[in-house]
């Protein structure tokens, strides 16, 4: 089960707020550039894929046959792809070794049973296909400004798997080596678009917290964007490679 329900609301959220440009695309490109060796016919797995603009974006990279799996109906009904599976990852409906690798963006945290999640993985995908993880972990939302005008979100955050947890969990299942780095994102191009355009149901973490702990953040945002509106919003998300 994941940690909200993507309902109508979440999901009309996700969709309008959640993007990068093309600057910070070409980012997180070179990141996975550097562990996903690109061939033709490449077939990648975009586990919770949301509306689906990351398999667009793997699909302009590589030319790539992306597989899009997400359970939430609506989601899905918002996807910019076509064919996005609806299945769960604890239950994924492929052949073994029948995939490249696996894209999981912002998804982990939504996963209560790693190990089965990783021994789903480990029976789909080929030996040695990555399984890339973009996400942020427990102990580690310093590079998240969210979490400057929402302190109290930070205490959600220590309630998300941590690297050493997953890493376990994927070790154990034939997953036996990882690397872990950093990508910074302008996630707004001004402070003062970031205050107007917060959605609380575009978060997890947001959505988490009470509704006294929400307001006192979104005036500490408010008074921030009063302040320099046209600083820009950078993000540090993390990505952990598991083959």
């Amino acid at each position: 089960m994941a940690r909200i329900a993507y309902d109508e609301r979440a999901a009309a959220a996700f969709a309008a707020t959640r993007h990068l440009d093309e600057g910070d695309i070409a980012r997180w490109q070179a990141a996975v550039g550097r562990h996903l060796r690109p061939r033709p016919g490449l077939r990648l797995l975009d586990l919770g894929a949301g509306t689906g603009t990351w398999s667009i974006a793997f699909r302009d990279w590589y030319d790539a046959q992306v597989v899009a799996v997400e359970p939430s109906p609506a989601m899905r009904a918002r996807a910019v792809c076509p064919g996005v599976v609806a299945a769960r990852a604890e239950a994924l409906p492929f052949a073994a070794g029948s995939l490249d690798g696996a894209w999981l963006s912002t998804v982990i945290h939504h996963l209560p049973d790693l190990p089965v999640v990783a021994d789903g993985l480990r029976r789909v995908l080929r030996p040695g296909a990555p399984v890339l993880v973009r996400s942020v972990f427990a102990g580690r939302g310093d590079g998240i400004s969210l979490f400057r005008w929402f302190p109290e979100a930070a205490r959600v955050l220590d309630s998300y798997p941590s690297v050493t947890r997953v890493r376990a969990a994927f070790a154990a299942a034939g997953f036996p080596t990882a690397s872990l780095e950093r990508v910074s994102q302008v996630s707004a191009a001004r402070l003062a678009e970031a205050a107007a355009g917060l959605r609380r149901e575009a978060h997890t973490p947001l959505m988490l917290l009470d509704d006294d702990a929400f307001a006192r953040g979104l005036d500490r945002l408010r008074r921030a964007a009063a302040r320099t509106p046209d600083a820009p919003v950078v993000d540090r998300m993390d990505l952990l490679v598991l083959r």
